[in-house]
């Protein structure tokens, strides 16, 4: 498990400062709030679901002390429902971390740039 500091907020986490993440397999992983072990939750790899990318905002750039050179991540936030295909993951609000320092923080598309990003997509619409 690798350990973060959340810089900015984490919509509906956003008293969550320090987290970890722990791998599942190559979609899922989850984080866990190291401050509130009642707080936790499923996230997802989208490139390993489809083809995935952004910019990102400027204002996390500078959160996150981002550069040219910079290491980053990308994770989507999965609600997990039953049976587990018809979970949905939000492509709208990736969680981005900046591996070379630890920070992470979520940034919220504007859906008219980013139309083919849904904030509930049915994990089951990307099985073939």
């Amino acid at each position: 498990m690798k350990k973060y500091k959340v810089i900015g907020n984490i919509l509906g986490f956003e008293d969550t400062i320090n987290v970890e993440i722990n791998e599942i397999d190559d979609l899922f992983s989850t984080i866990k709030d190291t401050d509130n072990e009642d707080i936790s939750f499923t996230i997802a790899n989208p490139y390993t679901l489809r083809e995935y990318s952004f910019d990102v905002p400027a204002d996390l750039q500078k959160l996150l002390e981002l550069d040219d050179k910079s290491s980053i991540s990308a994770y989507n936030i999965v609600v997990i429902q039953k049976p587990l295909e018809n979970s949905t993951i939000n492509f709208l609000s990736p969680i981005i971390i900046n591996n070379d320092n630890n920070f992470i923080a979520q940034a919220v598309l504007d859906p008219i740039r980013h139309p083919d990003f849904g904030m509930a997509e049915s994990i089951k619409s990307f099985k073939e």
